[in-house]
């Protein structure tokens, strides 16, 4: 007898019980309609992933449990595998139960606890201790939860406990080349078991972390038999006939610029979204990075939604402001001129006393960034709309940033985008409609803070800083192997330098979308104090 699995690529949000129960009805219903028999939800869908401290409170897992109950009471006519946090006694679980005709048929428990990149479950959950299988249309099916399937140990339990199928709950957050890494995993799992598997995994944005969706089925020679979309909500109906999932829809995957781009626009859409602000604010520079910021924005919330300010001083270049009046123009959204030459002057007299015999430096370039900084924070604050900073992650690296100034925001869109992937997005973006005047592609980059500036009078060409910025930071390579790789010490040195003491800057960025395997946010825990000296 056929077992048709509907696969839910949800987008739940933390702590919204009743919006995650809604969500999780409204997909039981649309695979009821075509005929499924299990409906197959993310990990943790019910509370949201990641929830975090929250999970330590008991109010806060209470209430999970009771709309547990709830949705147990309204669920009919299909089987509906729903992750959900589960404490029993002193303990917590991270839990999957099988719910058919109002009634809780099983539970399993994760075994396998992830503590490491974003991940933090030891600190949450007990691990399980055994299978568990259930049969569903005749199919004895077993029930893993994400990590399990990223080690032996859990799927072999499972068959050895008599599963014929393995349904996998997930909540595995994006970073360049995770797609890929799921599905070569899943083949490890494959060809150690026998077992075709169905991997539903969850689609939205939460804080810096962004969940691609992008599930699929394997059939048990390891070969993708369905693929749904990544970045959105989904709901896709896979097969098992005679003991092997057939051939469904098949979603192929985007070019690296089309996949990063798409979870910058999802987690800008959800963070904004999720936490109410009604609105964006970019201040706008004429150069690359507030572009692309500005690009993202408009197509994760509509050019309605967002307001762009520029805010030229005598240093600003005309073609900035002509470039940037330009972007407005063909992107559509509210565009504010707004002269920071007065606070200047202003702010110079004031310090006049307080800087006598004392040469300009980059105090007098920070004062102009911190001006900024005030106006977009004030515009903010009066309108309600959120700050979007515009700093990438070679600034963040090497702490070419200002503190209380372009750094002054709510949510970093490009905080994980290297300077190099700013310029490859922002070329494909206009492969899209044309939306980046060619110029501020073109040009060399520039802060505008003193006359004739440009980005490498202090830092060297970018290709050379990202590329030892990801083999010491994302690789942990050490500034020895680096020069082994052909890289100038001198480059290495500085860059290296640079990172270490730009570490109280970061502490104090606002949080931002995540798209590498390792990014300054949850994953990068450094010590700010810190006397350990690499070696050369």
């Amino acid at each position: 007898m056929p077992l048709k699995i509907a696969i839910a690529q949800i987008n739940a949000t933390v702590g919204d019980f009743v919006g995650n129960r809604a969500r999780i009805l409204d997909f039981a219903q649309r695979a009821r309609e075509q005929g499924a028999h299990l409906l197959l939800t993310p990990e943790l869908a019910l509370c949201g992933y990641p929830a975090e401290d929250l999970l330590l409170r008991n109010d806060f897992l209470a209430a999970c449990e009771r709309e547990l109950a709830a949705l147990v009471a309204s669920l009919q006519g299909i089987a509906v595998l729903v992750g959900h946090p589960e404490k029993r006694g002193s303990c917590c679980y991270n839990a999957a139960t099988l719910i058919s005709d109002g009634k809780r048929v099983a539970t399993y428990y994760k075994q396998r606890l992830p503590s490491y990149e974003v991940f933090d479950e030891e600190r949450y959950f007990d691990s399980g201790g055994g299978p568990c299988v259930v049969t569903l249309q005749g199919v004895r099916c077993g029930i893993n939860i994400c990590a399990d399937v990223w080690e032996a140990g859990a799927a072999d339990l499972a068959r050895q406990a008599g599963a014929e199928l393995l349904l996998v709950l997930n909540a595995s957050p994006y970073h360049i080349g995770k797609r890929e890494r799921r599905t070569e995993v899943l083949r490890q799992r494959i060809a150690a078991t026998g077992l075709p598997m169905v991997y539903a995994n969850l689609a939205g944005g939460q804080d810096e972390l962004v969940f691609d969706g992008g599930s699929f089925a394997l059939d048990s020679r390891g070969t993708v038999c369905c693929q749904l979309p990544q970045f959105e909500e989904a709901l896709a109906v896979v097969e098992l006939i005679d003991g092997e999932l057939q051939p469904g829809t098949i979603v192929p995957a985007p070019c690296l610029e089309a996949e990063v781009y798409q979870a910058l626009v999802l987690g800008v859409r959800d963070y904004l979204g999720k936490n109410g602000f009604p609105g964006a604010i970019i201040g706008l520079s004429g150069g690359i990075d507030s572009a692309l910021t500005l690009c993202v924005a408009v197509d994760a919330l509509g050019a309605d939604r967002v307001r762009a300010v520029m805010m030229p001083s005598p240093y600003t270049a005309a073609i900035s402001l002509s470039d940037s009046r330009e972007m407005v123009r063909l992107l559509g959204v509210r565009y504010d001129e707004i002269a920071i030459e007065p606070a200047m002057l202003t702010l110079d007299g004031m310090l006049e006393a307080q800087f006598a015999g004392l040469p300009a430096d980059t105090t007098e370039e920070n004062l102009q960034a911190r001006i900024r900084g005030m106006i977009l924070m004030a515009i903010s604050n009066k309108t309600g709309s959120l700050v979007l900073t515009t700093g990438n992650k070679s600034e963040m690296a090497v702490g070419y940033c200002t503190l209380y100034g372009d750094m002054a925001g709510g949510f970093a869109v490009i905080k994980d985008i290297a300077k190099t992937l700013v310029y490859r997005l922002s070329r494909w973006r206009n492969t899209r409609s044309y939306a980046i005047p060619e110029r501020i592609i073109s040009r060399p980059p520039s802060a505008e803070l003193k006359p004739d500036q440009t980005d490498q009078d202090s830092l060297p060409p970018y290709e050379i800083l990202d590329a030892i910025v990801e083999a010491y930071m994302e690789k942990d390579l050490s500034p020895r192997e680096i020069i082994a790789r052909g890289f100038a010490e001198a480059d290495v040195r500085r860059v290296v330098h640079l990172l270490k003491i730009s570490e109280y800057k970061r502490r104090q960025a606002p949080v931002g979308i995540r798209v590498t395997q390792r990014g300054f946010g949850k994953d990068w825990r450094y010590p700010i104090t810190n006397r350990y000296r690499d070696t050369y």
